[in-house]
């Protein structure tokens, strides 16, 4: 039996004054001065200027599942940061592992040269990651991975005589990064049409939503599996073989609300993929690092993809990195005469953040977090599924510690909220409602409305009761409002 939300702790009398050096409050200086990411800023302007009037979140510290505002104000953390910080805030080892790093060789390019923690951490990725992928090319998030992966399919079927294949293909309503070529091939309308046009020649096929499926597969997920896999082999016939170059498809696709793989969905991918010559490009950029239970999620899903991109967890956030991680055979047409790959970055395999890296990974390894993760997230689903009694509550779906919970209006037709209520629902009620429970989280509708949950590896049973109980008390109000 779970137990009541813990109550929101009130601000300080000592950090409610929390100012910038020249005197500001922080929540003041980042209305006034900071451009958030994604944020609809209208809501920190002041009502006389048509705003909403409310205050920035200003996040100061963190430790374990935990993070505290600048008012003193204690919550979970239930979302990583942004699917990032694996083994939790507050890790001293991670800290000095940079600092130590930064005092020895502070910077140094990968361009021509190369120095001994980016070559460690090569050496180590490549050693996890499946099959022949054991060509490291590093970069400072996951967007450039993805970039670099579209730019390396490219230029390997030049290099083998086969130039007209430029062509990528990716899921609905998927999330793949924000730069020009990355954002092309992201499936999220409204994230694209304010930058368009793109970089031509990419192409979009359904999603793994099981709960979304056509009536007649929603009962036998791996006839849906099949059905979802051979759009992508209809979608390279209708383009063109000799035109496309790449799948792009995460092991679990994250926008939408935690889509998994039905059972047999990969293996069929991966045998399309062979047979019109096309690479399979594993977005890992938040399944790998133990997020789904192994250091790839590629390894948890049973396929190997000719690239690996990924970022986030590989340093827990504690420095910004990225990766495409390449096999020897998309590897074999630079090893001889001239040929470069004529890209790269200028932060990319940053000393610091390779030092970070290799203290992460050893935290992995000495505490198991893989395998914590595999033997507890049954416990964590369970948890989550008790909340499948809601009638705001349609679908319960993830793996790992990696799940997406969809609110629907209607339990037995499926009905989802239109573009209005869905407004009201996760940005009226529910962002400002979770936080105030004391859980940070995400209320997303790129796709149909769901809540996202992907905590610290490092939690347990304990937490997941915790986290679920803070779920129902707000989802309880938000049954009420509609």
């Amino acid at each position: 039996m779970t137990t009541a939300p813990s109550p929101v702790q009130q601000p300080t009398p000592e950090a409610s004054v929390a100012r910038t050096p020249a005197g500001t409050a922080y929540a003041d200086a980042a209305r006034d001065h900071l451009w958030g990411h994604f944020t609809r800023h209208s809501v920190y302007e002041p009502t006389e200027n048509g705003g909403l009037g409310a205050k920035v979140p200003v996040i100061v510290r963190g430790q374990g599942h935990k993070i505290w505002d600048d008012q003193g104000r204690e919550y979970i953390d239930g979302l990583s940061g942004l699917f990032v910080v694996q083994v939790g805030h507050g890790r001293a080892e991670l800290a000095e592992a940079a600092a130590k790093q930064a005092e020895q060789l502070a910077f140094f390019p990968l361009w021509s040269y190369a120095h001994p923690r980016a070559i460690e951490l090569a050496e180590r990725l490549a050693h996890h990651a499946p099959g022949d992928l054991n060509r490291v090319f590093f970069t400072t998030g996951g967007g450039e991975a993805v970039e670099s992966a579209w730019k390396l399919a490219k230029q390997y079927f030049k290099l083998v005589g086969k130039p007209t294949k430029h062509k990528v293909i990716s899921r609905a309503v998927a999330y793949h990064g924000t730069p020009q070529g990355a954002l092309s091939i992201t499936g999220i309308p409204s994230a694209k049409e304010m930058f368009e046009p793109l970089v031509p020649g990419a192409f979009k096929v359904p999603n793994t939503n099981q709960y979304r499926a056509p009536e007649a597969l929603r009962d036998d997920p791996k006839a849906f599996g099949l059905w979802a896999a051979d759009r992508i082999a209809e979608a390279i016939e209708f383009e063109g073989p000799d035109t496309v170059a790449a799948v792009f498809l995460e092991p679990v696709q994250n926008s939408g609300g935690c889509f998994p793989p039905p059972p047999g969905y990969f293996e069929r991918v991966r045998e399309i993929c062979d047979e019109y010559d096309v690479l399979l490009v594993s977005d890992e950029v938040i399944c790998s690092f133990g997020r789904t239970g192994s250091m790839f999620g590629s390894l948890d899903f049973g396929y190997v993809p000719d690239i690996i991109t990924c970022a986030k967890g590989m340093t827990s956030g504690y420095s910004p990195i990225g990766a495409m991680i390449a096999s020897d055979r998309l590897f074999e047409p630079f090893r001889t005469g001239t040929t470069s790959f004529p890209h790269g970055y200028t932060f990319g395999g940053h000393p610091v953040s390779a030092a970070v890296a290799m203290a992460n990974l050893d935290i992995f390894e000495r505490e198991g977090l893989n395998e914590h993760v595999r033997e507890n997230a049954p416990k964590f689903r369970a948890s989550l599924e008790s909340l499948l009694d809601l009638p705001i509550v349609g679908d319960v779906r993830g793996e790992g510690y990696f799940y997406g919970i969809e609110l629907v209006k209607d339990k037995e037709t499926r009905e989802t909220f239109n573009e209005d209520e869905s407004e009201r629902l996760l940005r009226g009620y529910l962002s400002r409602a979770l936080f105030e429970a004391g859980l940070y989280c995400r209320a997303d509708d790129r796709g149909d409305p769901v809540i996202q949950l992907a905590p610290p590896l490092i939690i347990g049973e304990p937490e997941f009761a915790d986290i679920t109980s803070r779920l129902r008390s707000v989802l309880d109000g938000a049954s009420a409002r509609m």
